[in-house]
């Protein structure tokens, strides 16, 4: 019996584009479906129908194009032949002639051209052979089980049918779910003013659409998956509406209500951007640079999978009330597939206290715990913990407090005429701190209007540099400012990632390197 396997072109996978057929494919299925589904799902069926379609292809193939070759039969000159044993190879006879081989009998020998360029003998009129059985077809190419095509492209597959139904006018998409747009279910302007209703009723949100169709009166529709999306569609197409859940999940808010600093990051969290070059940092700068992990830095280390994260507060997100979205600890927040806005639950991890959080992906940060910070005694530097919470789209956050002691801290204080000075004072604390990023800020009113200032002042940025660190250099008997701490200082007058501020002291030859990332100011040098 003769074993012939299935077999897909080379680099079948490999090589994948998402062709008209396979989008007229996919039209019908959802049809056929009647509701939304994702994109993984929409991938998995495409993959279970292209390999449907090759074995088609393949078992057609080999019925096709010629006679299968038997020993048993006989074969003329010219004839076109399929061989199961060669791969489905064709063949074309180029002669016959008498066999010689007493225990076989009389029989034929035919010589064949093949499509690869070989030429073979074979055996034709014997009638007791192996070969003679049909073959038994088998699926020996790994490229046609969805398991593994699925195991190993399925992520590639899902970007190039991503990519393609969003270019087709065709689909829409609602929380990363497809359907048809003929076939939704019309949403008029109606019923999008009763959905602003409710939600304004409910302090702008969040709500799911079920909760709102229960009161536009779409409750009772022929197929409310269906329904629900069309909603969906609808009021992600009306600027009212923002869709403020995470992924798999579909919550609305009025977007009139969103807190102003979820809609536009606030005033001390707006970097303009400085231009630097970055292959002048040395290899501990970049060490640093990644430690610190600010949110703006191009490489702000690898994304992790701890369930805890712990890192010191720095000045502009301490005003604002906001966290750092960045690579460390983002995938401890909820995320979405497009909704640009999340809001969420944060969770006190002493009290258990709940209260609500917005995710701002495009900007990069968390908002809504100014008032935490405000309970906590929390002051730029305090360590904050963040963690997963019990419940899905809720965050545990935490400070370690303790009964308030005065203690040395370097403070920040504001002059009549605008100036911000450091000084070594006694201040009253009650977290748990980085010593070299702490700082205490007595007058955050004061320093509010130096920000508002700077905007309209545009003081150059190394002069805001240098008059840091000869601030900074007045707090200790060396005069020595490590990166850190500078990192720290400058982000109290302004937004700056670590970049430039390392740039600046490896490339001025004032800023003189005296061992560990410790700096000191020579007046000497700057002319």
């Amino acid at each position: 019996m003769v074993v012939a396997p299935f077999a897909l072109q080379e680099g079948y996978w490999e090589t994948f584009e998402v062709r008209d057929d396979d989008i007229e494919f996919l039209y019908n299925f959802l049809l056929e479906k009647e509701i939304p589904l994702t994109t993984r799902e929409l991938a998995i069926a495409l993959a279970e129908e292209r390999i449907r379609h090759e074995k088609m292809v393949i078992e057609k193939q080999r019925s096709s194009g010629g006679a299968i070759y038997f020993p048993k039969d006989q074969y003329n000159e010219d004839q076109a032949i399929i061989f199961p044993a060669l791969n489905w190879q064709r063949g074309k006879v180029l002669a016959v002639r008498d066999g010689q081989n007493p225990d076989l009998g009389e029989f034929k020998v035919i010589r064949v051209s093949l499509e690869n360029g070989e030429t073979k003998e074979f055996a034709s009129g014997i009638a007791e052979h192996v070969l003679n059985q049909p073959p038994e077809m088998i699926e020996q190419d790994e490229g046609l089980d969805l398991k593994f095509v699925l195991a190993n492209y399925g992520d590639d597959l899902e970007e190039y049918l991503e990519e393609s139904l969003q270019d087709n006018p065709d689909f829409v998409r609602i929380a990363g779910r497809w359907f048809p747009r003929a076939l939704l279910v019309d949403i008029n302007t109606g019923h999008l003013n009763l959905a602003e209703a409710v939600l304004d009723m409910a302090g702008g949100g969040p709500l799911p659409t079920p909760a709102i169709l229960d009161q536009v009166g779409l409750q009772n529709a022929q197929n409310p998956k269906l329904t629900e999306f069309s909603l969906d569609l609808a009021l992600e197409e009306d600027t009212r509406f923002d869709e403020v859940g995470s992924s798999g999940e579909v919550l609305w808010f009025l977007n009139r209500l969103e807190p102003e600093e979820v809609l536009k990051p606030p005033l001390f969290l707006r970097y303009n951007e400085l231009e630097y070059d970055r292959s002048i940092l040395t290899a501990a700068m970049l060490e640093l640079e990644k430690e610190l992990d600010d949110e703006l830095s191009p490489v702000a280390g690898k994304s992790q999978t701890a369930n805890e994260i712990q890192l010191p507060l720095i000045f502009p997100h301490w005003r604002a009330g906001t966290l750092p979205l960045s690579a460390r600890i983002r995938h401890l927040f909820p995320t979405a597939y497009e909704a640009p806005r999340i809001r969420f639950m944060l969770v006190d991890g002493e009290t258990g206290e709940k209260f609500p959080g917005w995710v701002v992906r495009s900007q990069r940060y968390v908002f809504g715990l100014r008032e935490w910070y405000q309970s906590k005694g929390v002051m730029p530097g305090t360590l904050i913990k963040v963690k997963k919470g019990k419940a899905p789209g809720e965050v545990i956050v935490q400070c370690e407090t303790h009964r308030p002691n005065r203690e040395w801290v370097r403070t920040v204080l504001v002059g009549s005429d605008g100036g911000v000075v450091f000084a070594l004072l006694k201040q009253q604390v009650t977290t748990v701190y980085d010593e070299r990023m702490a700082v205490a800020i007595p007058d955050p009113e004061a320093l509010d209007l130096v920000w508002q200032q700077s905007q309209k002042d545009h003081v150059p940025f190394e002069r805001i540099l240098v008059n840091t660190v000869r601030e900074l250099a007045k707090l200790t008997p060396q005069s020595h400012v490590h990166a850190s701490e500078l990192y720290t200082a400058v982000n109290i007058v302004r937004r700056c990632p670590p970049g430039p501020i390392l740039a600046l002291l490896a490339s001025r030859p004032w800023f003189v390197h005296v061992g560990d990332l410790h700096f000191r100011f020579d007046d000497s040098e700057r002319m």
